[in-house]
Parts: structure tokens; sequence; C-alpha cells
């Protein structure tokens, strides 16, 4: 696992602090950690909007797979 160091401003570890109190997290590396995966599942979901999104607007291949290969 590596670690990195990045600036916060008092407000953002106030709140890391007041997480970690209340019990809502075991400690401040939880609270990073769980909010790095909270953004890469909200990358994800907007991938997948962003593709629903380009196939309504007829951007989307549709057919069998071998022959869409071959095409690209």
């Amino acid at each position: 696992m590596t670690t990195i160091s990045v600036p916060i401003t008092g407000e953002q570890e106030k709140f890391i602090n007041n997480l970690v109190k209340s019990g809502k997290a075991a400690n401040k590396a939880h609270v990073v950690r769980y909010a790095l995966q909270r953004l890469a599942e909200e990358e994800a979901v907007n991938a997948v909007l962003q593709a629903e999104r380009e196939i309504d607007e007829g951007k989307g291949l549709r057919g069998e797979l071998k022959k869409l290969l071959k095409k690209i």
C-alpha cells in the first residue's frame, strides 16, 4: 500500500475528524479511502450514463460482435 500526503483545508480536516469521532469511520485513512471508493463508483456510473446517452443519440453500434470487430 502506498502512502501519499495531501494538503487539506481546515474545514475538510474538521469534517474528517468528526466522522472519526462519531464512529462513522475507523480512522482518518478510512475516511479518505472511502471517499476515493465513492468517487470511483460515481465515475463508473457516469460512464454508463454517458454510454446510454450516446446510444440514445444513435452513436452506438449494434450487431454481432465478430462482425463489428471486423469493421473496427
